[in-house]
């Protein structure tokens, strides 16, 4: 099938629960792949079947409980393939099909995504990087926010996770690069891209 013969990728999210977890959708088709099964199973396979089609492939980026709240009933009801980072796979409520390493690709209905391992906030969370109309996206889990990474209990752990941000995200992608985080709302790359040095500094 030639490039111009590729479905559309269509990107959906979604709020669940009280922490405000965002959970993404990207349709490609009638397959659809979703990030975090955070809660609220009913609502999940609800913002699937807006686009007329089904989750065929959850990713959990990390291996924190209010991520995975609804990951047990959603791979039962749609018998989708697990994907995750391999670091926090063990520690994950339910089986993991494919544990992604640092630089996996992974392949969904020719969509390319590439997997960053980025350690500190857990043993290793994943972020995607996919491009959607021209556009990178990345989807980062806890690990990057506005206003600085995610948390860590140590300033071993912190240094960690700024230089896995750093390394693997800042200095490869450009800074219209949208970052979709694991709560609240989304920014780009260049928006944070100026504080680096502060936050390096305050040590979180």
């Amino acid at each position: 099938m030639s490039e111009n013969q590729q479905p559309k990728t269509i990107l959906d999210q979604i709020s669940v629960s009280d922490m405000d977890n965002n959970c993404y959708l990207l349709v490609r088709g009638d397959q659809a792949l979703l990030i975090d099964a955070a809660d609220n199973t009913e609502a999940l396979l609800a913002l699937a079947k807006r686009h007329n089609a089904s989750i065929t492939a959850v990713v959990t980026t990390h291996q924190h409980w209010d991520h995975v709240r609804a990951l047990e009933e959603l791979l039962e009801r749609t018998d989708a393939t697990h994907i995750a980072p391999a670091p926090d796979a063990d520690a994950l409520p339910a089986k993991v099909d494919i544990a992604l390493e640092q630089g996996d690709a992974l392949d969904f209905e020719g969509l390319q995504l590439e997997a960053h391992i980025l350690r500190g906030h857990t043993p290793g969370g994943l972020a995607l990087s996919c491009q959607i109309d021209g556009t990178t996206h990345l989807f980062v889990g806890d690990s990057l926010f506005p206003g600085g990474v995610g948390k860590t209990n140590s300033p071993k752990e912190f240094e960690q996770l700024f230089s896995d941000v750093k390394e693997q995200l800042f200095d490869v992608y450009p800074d219209d690069a949208i970052v979709h985080p694991g709560h609240g709302k989304p920014t780009m790359l260049g928006a944070e891209h100026p504080q680096l040095d502060q936050w390096r500094e305050r040590g979180y």
